[in-house]
């Protein structure tokens, strides 16, 4: 970008945040609430009401190919206990979407669910109170999704008088648990009984309860269950308890006790009776007696991360190798707890209706080994009609792309997604850099020019890939670095359960003209760079997201996260919910700095960061000056952040007051614009 050189004075390992790891983890939008009854619709199927499931619920086995609940039903709307127990208890299949708070009647009701069933709450609206759900021998292909199911609880700690549990099953196969919020039940949270299997439970919050997670209760050895990105909290017992299982794979989850409460743990993963458990990437805080097994009963440990833990931590036997069964990526352990802060329990942009959906959406697929319609994205994107009308969807197959990709701005509605069960799985990648020579001899690309991807086009989505720049900027410290992963000049832009990294400039949020307004949404991603590499002058929110510091390609640590050039009448950047860290120095990385593009004096840049885990290498004195323009004549403040990189208001480190505040909120950056996944 003009004025914008490399600074030579001073001179998600990637995780994945919701989803986030399967493909679909991701597939969610935004439901809009729902109608005063639960009511029916046949017309497109949403994304999220077709995801399918990963881990040992992906797999084919008992009849069952796969886990995806009710896709091939109706979509209905349900608000109360009468209709939502209607459709669960219903024979043909349903995808019901939970648009209000029910309370179970009896306390400790459990709606005996059917087989083929996708039960999801709309954003976090969806909520069961007082009773759960039960899925019985021989039930089979159900979801359960975006839920708040609590408050069974009848006063006694460790009850076991009353069996309310927020989900148990008994000889279910073939089930999938996925972003709830469980917790505060009379007995347990989860049940995984007599035989059920082929089940995974993924990007859960489950606190508040005696007993977290309990698998087992037979004597036969059956069970394939898949534990991935729960959030496991102030429970004393069960977190889980598997006894017997065939294959228990737990990867990625926090289990925490938090100190100085009345909740105590007494252990945290038991391997039991014959079960082999492999227990991988899992961070263990606080936690008494962190792992446990019965001497017949095998742990295979890989790159857990024990912090303030005590007792028993054990492992020994052979158990098995995921792998053979599905794919799966792993998120580095110390990414793990601000992964799962952010990103597990509901989501309050999920899913839409499919009175909302106005056409089916074209789906285009690619693949490097040929087996798509399109060996490359750029290819795909040329197969989209201009002016088209309505959703194109790129499914773009695992593997790495190392080519450029520009979507015009001709080409509106597009998507493009990658279907691994990772993000990391897909990755659109290439090395130009601001001061590359074309290879027309032209001149140089310039920094806007430079980057991977580039979008021109509204109402643009993607999701579950990597988009990267990898520049080397160590063997071409002769020409100018700046380096652009994903370029947008468009409005509404939705970025759902990506990684968008690079070194300096990674993520260029712009509009198509000064006086445009540009858009963007990303949730449940990462960014990752060093040097102002969250730049531009779009209107732009980063939510439920980790932002990765890097160290400069010299192994310095210095940087600056933010350099808006807002528009006078228009907001810049809100970073939300999310997490800033990485491995850098303490006290290395600015918030931010104001970049007026152009020398233009009328500009009046922004970045808000509110609500927000900040790590020790954000400095004390957060705003910088840029280009001799004053940070302090701009609109650069915080809201209740925590963290090492926190700190106290001051005049060099404006807080917003609780009334300002509430008009710098998510919605009011998005204005008319819901993101919807498509």
């Amino acid at each position: 970008m003009a004025q914008h050189r490399r600074r030579r004075t001073t001179a998600l390992a990637l995780g994945v945040p919701i989803a986030l790891t399967a493909a679909g983890g991701l597939a969610y939008g935004l439901l809009p609430g729902g109608q005063p009854k639960a009511s029916a619709a046949s017309t497109a199927v949403p994304a999220w009401a077709t995801a399918t499931a990963d881990g040992f619920a992906s797999v084919n086995a008992l009849g069952q190919n796969g886990t995806y609940g009710g896709r091939d039903g109706q979509i209905v709307t349900v608000k109360t206990l009468a209709d939502l127990e209607k459709y669960a208890t219903a024979a043909e299949p349903y995808v019901i979407v939970v648009a209000a708070t029910i309370n179970m009647d009896p306390v400790g009701k459990e709606i005996k669910v059917q087989s083929n069933k996708t039960i999801v709450g709309s954003g976090t609206s969806g909520q069961i109170v007082g009773g759960g759900f039960f899925l019985g021998a021989g039930v089979h292909n159900v979801i359960i999704r975006n839920l708040t199911i609590r408050d069974a609880y009848q006063g006694v700690w460790n009850d076991k008088e009353h069996d309310f549990d927020a989900i148990q099953m008994d000889g279910a196969h073939h089930v999938w648990i996925d972003h709830n919020d469980l917790r505060h039940m009379a007995d347990g949270l989860i049940d995984v009984r007599k035989d059920s299997t082929y089940v995974t439970v993924s990007w859960n919050k489950l606190s508040q309860d005696n007993k977290a997670f309990g698998i087992g209760w037979t004597e036969n050895v059956v069970t394939d269950i898949t534990i991935h990105h729960n959030w496991i909290r102030e429970t004393e017992q069960r977190n889980p308890s598997t006894d017997n299982a065939a294959h228990a794979h737990l990867y990625n989850n926090f289990l925490e006790d938090v100190a100085g409460t009345d909740i105590n743990s007494s252990y945290g993963n038991y391997s039991r009776g014959a079960t082999k458990m492999v227990l991988e990437n899992s961070y263990f805080q606080g936690i008494t007696n962190p792992v446990i097994k019965d001497s017949t009963a095998t742990i295979v440990q890989k790159g857990n991360t024990f912090v303030g833990t005590s007792g028993r931590n054990e492992s020994g036997g052979t158990a098995f190798d995921p792998k053979t069964y599905y794919a799966y990526t792993l998120d580095a352990t110390a990414n793990v707890p601000s992964l799962l802060k952010s990103g597990a329990g509901p989501r309050s942009s999920i899913g839409t209706t499919a009175a909302t959906t106005k056409a089916a959406a074209t789906t285009l697929t690619v693949a490097k080994d040929g087996s798509g319609q399109y060996s490359t994205v750029q290819a795909a994107v040329n197969a989209v009609p201009a002016n088209n009308a309505s959703r194109v969807v790129i499914q773009v197959k695992p593997g790495t792309y190392r080519e450029l990709v520009k979507v015009p701005s001709n080409k509106p509605h597009v998507t493009i997604q990658g279907t691994g069960t990772s993000r990391k799985d897909t990755v659109i990648v290439y090395n130009n850099a601001s001061g590359t020579q074309k290879p027309d001899g032209s001149g140089t690309y310039g920094t806007g020019g430079s980057a991977t991807v580039a979008v021109d086009a509204d109402d643009f989505q993607a999701r579950n890939l990597t988009i990267s720049n990898d520049f080397d900027e160590a063997a071409h410290t002769d020409i100018a670095q700046q380096a652009v992963a994903l370029r947008t000049s468009a409005d509404k832009v939705f970025l759902d359960g990506v990684i968008v990294s690079g070194d300096q400039d990674t993520l260029l949020v712009d509009t198509a003209a000064k006086e445009k307004l540009g858009r963007v949404y990303m949730t449940n991603s990462y960014v990752v760079g060093n040097v102002d590499f969250i730049f531009g002058r779009a209107t732009a929110v980063i939510d439920k997201s980790v932002i990765t510091l890097k160290k400069r390609y010299d192994g310095t640590s210095a940087g600056f996260v933010t350099a808006p050039s807002t528009a006078a009448d228009r907001k810049g950047f809100l970073i939300a919910n999310s997490t800033v860290n990485g491995d850098v120095s303490a006290a290395s990385f600015y918030l931010g700095r104001p970049w007026h593009a152009g020398g233009d004096a009328t500009l009046d840049p922004q970045t808000t960061v509110r609500n927000t885990s900040l790590s020790a290498a954000i400095k004390s004195t957060p705003w910088t000056d840029m280009s001799g323009y004053s940070w302090k004549d701009d609109r650069f403040a915080e809201y209740k952040n925590t963290g090492a990189g926190s700190g106290a208001a001051s005049t060099n480190r404006p807080q917003l007051t609780d009334a300002q505040a509430a008009g710098q909120e998510v919605a009011d950056w998005l204005g008319d614009w819901t993101p919807t996944a498509s």
